[in-house]
């Protein structure tokens, strides 16, 4: 069962692996032209989403593999401290994604939301690159 559960962790951390492009695509946002910031913004949405649910997959076997485990209960909470930040950063960046599309189709600039979105993405890359650190060297 151990096994079954960190080949499913991995595979989370994998779909996870979107937020490592997310600052790349919403960087690549302010060189298009209106449709295709709002084309990009849109799949973008529909990318987050999933990767949300990358990360329900890693809340559960993150939390049976710890169960397994002798760790330190400091490594466990900044684990978890971490996955709740990408998990709120992962859900804040959709509205500006969201107000992308909004203000291209009311033929407004999106230059503000598009900033906000690159600002959020990093954080996220930021985050998620820590995440990788403590997984591959935990506190025991």
């Amino acid at each position: 069962m151990y096994d079954f559960m960190l080949f499913l962790h991995v595979i989370g951390a994998t779909g996870m692996g979107f937020y490592i492009v997310l600052p790349l695509m919403a960087s690549r946002a302010s060189k298009l032209d209106g449709s295709g910031q709002a084309g990009l913004a849109e799949g973008l949405v529909s990318a987050n989403r999933i990767a949300q649910y990358f990360l329900v997959l890693q809340l559960l076997t993150g939390g049976y593999l710890m169960s397994q485990n002798d760790y330190k209960v400091i490594w466990m909470i900044i684990v978890t401290l971490l996955f709740l930040a990408i998990a709120a950063l992962g859900g804040i960046v959709t509205k500006p994604l969201k107000r992308i599309v909004t203000a291209i189709q009311s033929s407004e600039s999106a230059s503000a939301h598009i900033a906000k979105a690159r600002v959020l993405s990093m954080l996220i890359l930021v985050i998620y690159l820590v995440i990788l650190y403590f997984m591959k060297y935990p506190i025991r």
